[in-house]
């Protein structure tokens, strides 16, 4: 693809110099006649010939872009460069984390300690996406090992939390009855125990800094603040995000100096200090003050578990995600759909290869409803999901011509092994998610992708007095239909949208893989992220694009009600689309019979991607974070 770009630039230059030529030449012809009869019209003839080359030019420069492109014509090209490097590379949601990671990578800290590192910071600076009242997957390729190993860090429903006591109020989307146990200080320090080489002192010493001694606040993170009315008015929360009442506004400096302090303690007690020492004890007396459930109890209980990835191959690649309680699973089941159809002969950005990927979510996401949940309390048939034979069958439902507004779950049961047993084991719209995810990778083939969440943005929009900790809302995800399969059980986890990612070379059928680590990749955004996962799986894998292209493409999100995961699990049926899709494609998409809805050119909705690519033979590292945020990446 280089030698051919290369080629063309090459017969490019040839050609302006060869027309340069050609008008200096018409000129000096036209200096000897300049006094002779043909003088008018030789000048209309040469600047006539002149214009017809120009055009001529110009038409073949337009119908291929500047940069390289794949096989299948890229219509667009990247505002940012790929980032490079060979010894680290971090992608995250803001340049201080970013420069957080990398400078523990430069101390010989591996991955997971930078990791660490950039998510600590990360709670720090971008508070309303993740923080320690919150929880969050980590997912980790050891390559002296060859193993992928993913922390599930995801807290489960306090005990009181019964449906019972939710019906007649529902669940409230802010709050103190919003929160479940918060899970993510478990996964960061199990992890770091598993993997990580440097102290949690050092390692929390970038965070604690700058939330004792406070940094700038950008557009970004000023406009959340503006947005969120509970924020700005209850007394923790405003004393620390607002100035008399007035939110923050860009450059102002923002203290955390409650958080500076939970953070120290935490760097040198280690986990008893958050779930059953003091910080634990701060945070149940204010919750239960406020009306709340969490209990010392269930901080106590609270624990992070280690998974294997769940699988499937595409297109010569291995693509490995997180298992129930994650939506992982979609993202595969779409990938297994999609590869019965040409995506690449549709070509990008086109109404057949958007059509085909939109059905095809909505055929996986119709499976989540149906069938998956927290394992501990039900039976996930996630063979007969993952099946290639299930796949082809349910791709049989997509209608070229046609979206379907009604779809149906299918039946992978069928292609489960063994018999299915007793299904129930125990038991009886808020905007999109905003999560964080960030992407790391080491010069000796380590790498991490890790997702942490309050759920919504700013979560419960409470913070617990004297720790700094903003506390979650994922009481949210639950349903209080008996009959849901993710129906609200105390103790129970709820199903979640987070889903880190790894991409493989090689057809590998097992946990371990066969073939190099080419990508890991992740992004925030609720029920959003399996779909931006998949158009950048495409993007990558079918249109070759680079890391950076594949960031910046135009992308879209599809709705379906009722599988939207945030309160109230209904929304209207629509299929939202960034503004530089064309608009031949936005019309064959409605006549198609897509409800679609324009948003901006760029729209965080649509995700907010985070990319690294590993070169197996040359060590090298290209990384790209999605302009739609804050988004930064740093290699060395």
């Amino acid at each position: 693809m280089r030698r051919r770009w290369l080629r063309r630039r090459r017969w490019l230059r040839r050609q302006r110099r060869w027309r340069r030529w050609w008008l200096r030449r018409s000129l000096e012809q036209q200096s000897k006649l300049i006094k002779g009869p043909l003088v008018g019209p030789l000048i209309l003839s040469t600047l006539l010939t002149v214009l017809t080359l120009n055009i001529i030019i110009h038409l073949l420069i337009l119908r291929r872009p500047f940069m390289p492109a794949s096989p299948h014509g890229v219509r667009f090209t990247s505002h940012r460069p790929v980032v490079m490097g060979k010894n680290g590379m971090v992608c995250s949601g803001h340049p201080l984390a970013s420069q957080a990671g990398i400078s523990i990578l430069q101390k010989g800290g591996n991955a997971v300690d930078a990791a660490i590192a950039t998510a600590a910071v990360l709670n720090v600076v971008e508070p309303m996406m993740s923080g320690i009242g919150g929880d969050g997957f980590i997912m980790v390729y050891w390559k002296a090992d060859n193993k992928i190993s993913i922390s599930n860090g995801t807290g489960a429903a306090p005990y009181e939390a019964t449906r019972e006591k939710y019906l007649p109020i529902g669940i409230p989307t802010k709050g103190v009855l919003s929160m479940s146990v918060p899970g993510l200080v478990h996964s960061w320090i199990d992890t770091h125990e598993k993997f990580g080489s440097l102290p949690l002192t050092e390692l929390f010493q970038s965070a604690i800094d700058l939330a004792e001694n406070g940094f700038p606040v950008t557009h970004y993170l000023s406009n959340a603040i503006g947005q969120d009315k509970v924020l700005c008015e209850y007394p923790s929360s405003a004393a620390i995000f607002t100035n008399n009442g007035e939110p923050l506004q860009p450059g102002d400096i923002i203290y955390q100096k409650d958080l500076a302090k939970t953070l120290k303690v935490l760097a040198e007690q280690g986990r008893q200090s958050f779930y059953t020492g003091d910080i634990a004890k701060s945070i149940v007396d204010f919750v239960q003050s406020e009306g709340g459930l969490l209990s010392m109890k269930d901080m106590a209980d609270c624990s992070a578990r280690w998974q294997d990835p769940i699988s499937t191959t595409y297109r010569g690649h291995t693509i490995y995600e997180a298992p129930p309680n994650s939506s992982g699973h979609i993202l595969l089941q779409e990938l297994n759909i999609i590869e019965h159809f040409n995506i690449g002969e549709f070509g990008h950005d086109t109404a057949d290869a958007i059509h085909v990927m939109v059905e095809a979510k909505k055929l996986a996401f119709s499976d989540r409803e149906a069938y998956v949940a927290d394992p501990d309390y039900i039976d996930v048939p996630i063979e007969g999901l993952l099946s290639k034979d299930y796949a082809f069958e349910r791709s049989k439902a997509i209608n070229l011509e046609n979206a379907n507004s009604v779809v149906v779950e299918g039946n992978p049961w069928k292609y489960q092994s063994g018999e299915p047993a007793d299904r129930i084991k125990t038991g009886s719209v808020v905007e999109e998610e905003d999560t964080t995810c960030f992407v790391i990778a080491d010069k000796n083939g380590n790498a991490v992708c890790q997702l942490q969440s309050l759920q919504s943005s700013w979560g419960s929009s409470i913070v617990a007095p004297g720790t700094g900790i903003l506390l979650n809302n994922r009481m949210t995800y639950w349903h209080l239909d008996e009959k849901h399969i993710d129906c609200l059980v105390p103790g129970k986890r709820v199903r979640h949208t987070m889903n880190p990612v790894m991409v493989f070379t090689g057809n590998s059928t097992n946990t371990q893989p066969d073939g190099g680590l080419k990508y890991v990749l992740g992004t925030p955004g609720a029920d959003t992220q399996v779909q931006a996962n998949m158009q950048i799986i495409s993007d990558l894998v079918d249109f070759e694009m680079t890391v950076a292209e594949a960031v910046e493409a135009p992308r879209w999100k599809d709705n379906l009600s009722p599988t939207e995961s945030n309160i109230p699990h209904t929304c209207e049926n629509e299929l939202l689309l960034e503004g530089r899709f064309n608009e031949q494609t936005i019309q064959n998409l409605k006549n198609r019979g897509h409800n679609v809805r324009v948003l901006d050119s760029w729209d965080g909705v649509t995700g907010r991607e985070m990319i690294i690519q590993i070169d197996s033979s040359t060590g090298v590292l290209q990384g790209a974070a999605d302009p739609r945020y804050d988004g930064y990446s740093i290699g060395y």
